[in-house]
């Protein structure tokens, strides 16, 4: 639970990584008001809820544009501003017992609408998922190592995802790690999923895998 509840905050899930020497984007948090009234941060940049899943409630500021986001009436109090990282979305599944866990696959996640959105998560055709991801050797190799440490530092247990932005134009030094997710989806658009099938985990052995785990005594 407490693993969970680390991981949804975002600020905190963020300083638990820098702590641990992961690569992050530069961020600050901003109330509602000053982000409405100017940009917190020069764009481009992305306006995030901080206990939020699923891309809802973001925001993508762009380097043109005219005034600061526009937030929706019931946008949080506070809001976590992150330097946006142009390129592509990657993601690494990491299961297994504590101390033993080991990183899937990676997941190179392209969006037919331009950015991973709530729509591009849940409908069909809304992105196309390349498992696994054809990028460097090291970077392939970085995001594996990253899942596993991120996952160990929240403090995870059974399955979790860690999801990563990668500006391919600087190699390993654009891979960031956004979040990790300690409760993925396991929906037919699902990624975790997708990428045990790959390592030859069939759905309903995953599933079976799950409740098995969940039942061990730790």
């Amino acid at each position: 639970m407490l693993a969970s509840a680390l991981a949804m905050d975002k600020p905190r899930a963020k300083a638990v990584f820098s702590s641990r020497g992961l690569p992050t984007a530069p961020s600050l948090l901003a109330s509602r008001e000053e982000v409405a009234r100017d940009h917190p941060m020069r764009p481009p940049y992305v306006v995030k809820p901080c206990n939020e899943g699923s891309s809802v409630g973001i925001h993508i500021v762009r380097e043109n544009a005219n005034g600061p986001a526009q937030l929706e009436p019931n946008a949080p109090a506070t809001l976590m501003v992150e330097e946006f990282v142009p390129g592509r979305e990657l993601t690494c599944t990491v299961m297994g017992a504590p101390g033993e866990e080991r990183a899937l696959t990676v997941t190179d996640i392209v969006s037919s609408s331009g950015w991973y959105d709530y729509r591009a998560k849940y409908s069909a055709g809304g992105s196309r998922h390349d498992v696994p991801a054809d990028v460097p050797r090291d970077v392939f190799d970085a995001c594996r190592a990253h899942a596993v440490t991120a996952h160990r530092a929240l403090g995870c247990r059974g399955l979790s995802r860690s999801d990563f932005r990668w500006d391919d134009a600087r190699g390993l030094a654009g891979l960031i790690v956004l979040e990790t997710n300690t409760q993925p989806g396991m929906t037919p658009t699902s990624l975790s999923p997708e990428q045990a099938e790959h390592a030859g985990m069939s759905f309903e052995e995953l599933c079976n895998w799950l409740v098995e785990d969940a039942s061990c005594g730790r």
